[in-house]
């Protein structure tokens, strides 16, 4: 099982550059395209800050809404529950900055969220480079308390979860895990396999 530390925030001042990056690098289901993707994350007390990179050719942008199956495009994700209840949330995002937002149990009841205006809600911004794409945004606080109240971003604490890299319906199908998901079909919603997290 991998694990990344979440870097503390010890000045306002936010240089992803100085944040480590932990590498969603397992190829799973299908041959290897070449394609990649790294996640950084760092936090002060309230919001944890997600940038994710990807070294893809020949975007796939469809979907501009919300609930829509952005995992059919270009697409990354992150999976991830603070409690041990079983309950987790996935967070799925185009090149369009569109989101898929889920929360529950796997193989339960999810459900599917959206929050007004999600995108400014989380500050999301997405930008094409030469060589991929790059994604950022920003997990309040406030947003993961309503559903674990007592849940703080302090020292110690532990998320567990797991990162992804998918593209169905591109040019060049791929499935991408940070930690190796035991499954001999595809399968991210499989929280036995999430890997730890852990504030620094």
């Amino acid at each position: 099982m991998r694990s990344y530390t979440i870097t503390p925030l010890r000045t306002p001042r936010l240089v992803w550059e100085e944040i480590p990056a932990l590498q969603v690098d397992n190829v799973q289901w299908l041959p290897d395209t070449g394609v990649r993707m790294q996640q950084q994350m760092c936090c002060d007390a309230n919001f944890l800050y997600v940038r994710q990179q990807a070294w893809e050719q020949n975007l796939r942008a469809q979907h501009t809404g919300y609930l829509q199956q952005v995992c059919e495009d270009s697409c990354m994700e992150f999976f991830f529950t603070p409690g041990k209840d079983g309950r987790y949330f996935n967070l799925e995002i185009n090149p369009n900055g569109s989101i898929r937002l889920g929360f529950g149990p796997a193989g339960g009841p999810r459900t599917q969220l959206v929050l007004p205006n999600m995108e400014q809600f989380f500050s999301v911004e997405a930008q094409r480079t030469e060589d991929g794409w790059t994604l950022t945004y920003a997990i309040p606080l406030t947003f993961i308390q309503i559903f674990y109240p007592d849940f703080c971003f302090r020292p110690g604490t532990v998320l567990r979860g797991n990162c992804y890299k998918c593209g169905d319906l591109t040019d060049h199908p791929h499935y991408l895990s940070w930690n190796p998901v035991q499954s001999e079909t595809p399968a991210f919603h499989r929280p036995q396999d999430f890997g730890l997290l852990l504030f620094g």
